[in-house]
């Protein structure tokens, strides 16, 4: 009873904060239109028939006249109904993987449970014909042609991102892209996907322990989920870390001197496109010279000076 007042609580100062935020956006950021947002992802490189996997932030761009079903309708005009749009709709109840691992009595329900991600994709979620695939800490959100290609049997893959994943499904398809709206190279969960695909071969071994997590699917079936948690040490030097900027910056040069990683001003930010599958085959190719989102600064510095 008393945890539920909490919850209720916390979610009624996260709604009055979240307004106060967007007025105060309202008031002192540059109006963003839906016209202006066309003409900008179309000069990044957005086109007809795309399946993009979008990481973003939406108070980065200005404020968006209409909010997130604006960003969300434009992009879905822009790709058209042979495309696709996913979006991460992670549920993490205890802040962090590890933490949710642990808890004793989380079983996730997509009937019940939102997502931590964010006001973009907890709109998402809420719009017809998006559909969600079933896992406990990482679900993905999917609108378009190949929706239920997509999220089906998420909970019966190996792991989060392996083999019948929605992340392994999006990279084979083509004109498959990854979207940064607004956001560093830094937050872009893709980059866990060569984790999994390299196994053992991966240059170090990042995982902590294994759980399994039970969900329930839309005819009260109870899966158990494997789940695997990072290990901690390993936060303070990845990409997404603040003070990881050089490796931020390392590998938006390494892509952009490749030819894969176009640039432009979306709103109000710098964001960025990607193939999904050059995306992972350079990724590949650092990793065999020994360079992930975890090389630890100096040995960063040392392994790009030695290289030819």
């Amino acid at each position: 009873m008393l945890n539920s007042l909490k919850q209720q609580l916390k979610r009624i100062l996260q709604r009055l904060q979240r307004k106060r935020a967007a007025e105060k956006l309202k008031q002192q950021a540059n109006h963003i239109s839906a016209e202006q947002l066309q003409h900008d992802l179309q000069q990044l490189g957005v086109q007809q028939g795309d399946t993009l996997f979008l990481h973003s932030s939406l108070k980065s761009l200005g404020y968006v006249v209409g909010g997130p079903a604006t960003v969300i309708k434009v992009l879905q005009q822009l790709v058209g109904e042979q495309g696709n749009i996913l979006l991460p709709a992670y549920y993490l109840p205890g802040g962090t993987i590890e933490a949710t691992c642990q808890l004793t009595d989380y079983q996730f329900d997509p009937r019940i449970h939102g997502t931590h991600m964010g006001r973009l994709p907890e709109t998402f979620l809420k719009l017809p014909g998006v559909k969600r695939s079933l896992h406990p800490t990482h679900s993905v959100a999917v609108w378009g042609a190949q929706a239920d290609y997509l999220t089906n049997g998420h909970h019966q893959a190996p792991s989060v991102f392996g083999e019948g994943s929605p992340w392994q499904r999006f990279t084979a398809l083509p004109q498959a892209k990854v979207l940064g709206l607004g956001i560093s190279m830094g937050p872009v969960t893709f980059y866990h996907l060569l984790e999994d695909q390299l196994g053992e071969t991966f240059p170090l071994n990042v995982w902590h322990q294994e759980y399994r997590l039970p969900c329930i699917d839309q005819d009260n079936h109870i899966w158990q989920v494997p789940v695997k948690s990072y290990k901690p040490e390993l936060t303070q030097q990845r990409i997404d870390h603040p003070s990881r900027e050089d490796l931020r910056e390392f590998f938006r040069q390494s892509l952009q001197q490749a030819g894969l990683l176009q640039q432009a001003q979306v709103g109000d930010s710098q964001s960025w496109l990607l193939p999904a599958s050059g995306f992972l085959t350079h990724l590949q190719w650092l990793a065999e010279r020994g360079i992930t989102v975890y090389t630890p600064e100096a040995e960063l510095a040392q392994k790009v000076a030695n290289s030819p």
